[in-house]
């Protein structure tokens, strides 16, 4: 089974944690606040019920959650300060494996990715904000995917497959060198 680490309880977080679980994920959610952590616990117990509660786990580490990911995604702000932070983090302290995934629409993935070791499993998902706010609600809504020159086939197949288990149609594009 895959193991998604979603980093941020915010509301997308939350969203995401919870789409994914319905999908089958097994999901290590994080926050650094532990009242977005208990808020995304009580309205995932709401949605999901006690018996498929299991399948996401709440954590205030990155390190946690990142540990056993096969892909990670960060729901952090959307400021380039935020992004390159957080990608150095995911990148130090997850598995080589791991493929990294950030929600962006005004940022260069070959920039974030070319801060990491693996630029080459680093990807954008260029959708607005609306688009991912009835994230599980709705179906077969196209996701543009930005990725690079770089990225390998099996992190986009991954991320594709997982975007289409959410119930959503990935587009894949490549962003231009600058």
């Amino acid at each position: 089974m895959l193991t998604v680490a979603i980093i941020g309880a915010g509301p997308l977080g939350r969203r995401l944690a919870l789409a994914s679980a319905r999908a089958g994920y097994r999901v290590l959610l994080e926050d650094v606040m532990p009242a977005n952590l208990h808020h995304a616990r009580e309205a995932l117990r709401l949605e999901l019920g006690p018996e498929a509660l299991p399948a996401v786990a709440f954590v205030s580490t990155i390190e946690d959650a990142v540990r056993e990911a096969d892909l990670a995604i960060d729901c952090v702000p959307d400021e380039l300060e935020s992004k390159l932070e957080i990608f150095c983090l995911l990148d130090r302290m997850a598995p080589p494996r791991t493929v990294l995934a950030t929600p962006t629409t005004s940022l260069s993935i070959g920039d974030l990715a070319s801060c990491t070791y693996r630029a080459d499993k680093c990807i954008a998902i260029a959708a607005r904000p609306e688009a991912l706010a009835d994230l599980g609600r709705k179906t077969a809504e196209e996701l543009p995917l930005r990725i690079t020159a770089q990225t390998m086939p099996e992190a986009v197949a991954l991320v594709t497959e997982f975007w289409q288990r959410i119930g959503l149609t990935p587009r894949v594009e490549t962003e231009s060198a600058s």
